[in-house]
């Protein structure tokens, strides 16, 4: 069964129920390619059916929606306060943190005297924790302005940073839509 109507929080995805003799007690919703995909066990009633199919596609969206990252200016400056908190209490707050979609070869930018931080608005297509990255990376930039072994230490307090970077390297390597044609070398993020 496929189905796609409105919601509360925009269109809701397309869905499809799949339904199981052998499944007893459990149900289960995942995500593959456009399509929420739902597991159901095959006595289920219509009725039982219709309020799991809602709670389950609820739950994968809202799983969906806490893996992504910032989507606005608002938020993105938010992201790197509690980044600060957590792991760069030395730093002093930016004065700005906005998305941009003039960097085509960087992910980000820091203007240390200004206290002004850019992130290209290609990573919003990422993961969270690749935006959270590329935030720590410039957040250290306001303390130490060089990619010195005191900067390197900041960011590696981010528990993420090496996959982070490893994610970005691949991206790169494999032309991901908009990934800056930079070399291997240069991890694209100043």
């Amino acid at each position: 069964m496929s189905e796609q109507g409105a919601g509360s929080a925009g269109p809701r995805p397309l869905v499809e129920v799949r339904r199981s003799s052998r499944r007893k007690r459990t149900v289960t919703a995942y995500r593959e390619r456009d399509t929420i995909v739902v597991l159901l066990p095959g006595r289920m009633s219509a009725k039982e059916e219709r309020e799991w199919v809602d709670q389950m596609v609820r739950r994968v969206l809202a799983r969906e929606a806490r893996a992504a990252g910032p989507r606005g200016d608002a938020e993105l400056a938010a992201r790197a306060a509690a980044l600060i908190a957590e792991y760069l209490d030395e730093v002093p707050p930016p004065a700005s943190v906005s998305w941009v979609g003039n960097q085509q070869h960087r992910w980000g930018s820091c203007t240390p005297s200004t206290g002004a931080i850019r992130l290209s608005d290609r990573l919003r297509r990422l993961p969270g924790w690749v935006v959270d990255y590329v935030l720590v990376h410039e957040l250290a930039h306001l303390v130490e302005p060089t990619h010195s072994a005191r900067f390197w230490s900041l960011v590696a307090r981010y528990p993420q940073a090496e996959r982070a970077r490893g994610y970005l390297e691949g991206y790169q390597a494999a032309g991901g839509p908009g990934a800056p044609g930079e070399s291997p070398a240069d991890d694209g993020v100043d």
